[in-house]
């Protein structure tokens, strides 16, 4: 229950956060400008650094495969470590939050910018999909050994 509770709470607080940038910063347009981070509300039709922009089809289609499968996964694997099944969910959130904007709009909303150095603007499914990988990763090398050996 609690991996469904964090896929949801995902969507939900990516979906506010781009209906609010929609709502209150204009297309290209920078607020909360500081060192470390602004807002700046822009539409990616592709994926990280617009990789593939313009290919909405192949992102439905690599989304809905994933979207097969991540819960298959998450579901045969419910009564592992937190570190996987939050990881599921949050990747799972994400690729939803992103895939409502690419069916819903065409394009994703970004807007979080960092300022200190060179890097893609992104936005809250984003950071999702990221802290799901990472926890997936500190599943695979400080707790997946361990069930192998219990086993």
């Amino acid at each position: 229950m609690l991996y469904i509770i964090v896929a949801f709470l995902s969507v939900l607080a990516d979906q506010i956060i781009k209906w609010w940038t929609v709502s209150h910063i204009e297309l290209y347009e920078t607020t909360f400008n500081n060192p470390i981070l602004s807002l700046t509300h822009i539409r990616n039709s592709g994926a990280a650094w617009s990789i593939l922009e313009g290919k909405m089809w192949f992102f439905i289609i690599v989304t809905l495969i994933a979207l097969t499968i991540l819960p298959y996964i998450l579901y045969k694997n419910k009564d592992q470590t937190k570190w996987l099944t939050i990881g599921l969910s949050l990747i799972i959130g994400g690729t939803i939050g992103n895939f409502i904007d690419r069916v819903r709009l065409g394009y994703v909303v970004d807007m979080f910018q960092v300022e200190f150095f060179n890097f893609p603007i992104f936005n809250f499914a984003d950071v999702s999909l990221v802290i799901g990988v990472v926890c997936i990763f500190i599943y695979i090398l400080f707790f997946e050994d361990k069930k192998k050996e219990e086993i």
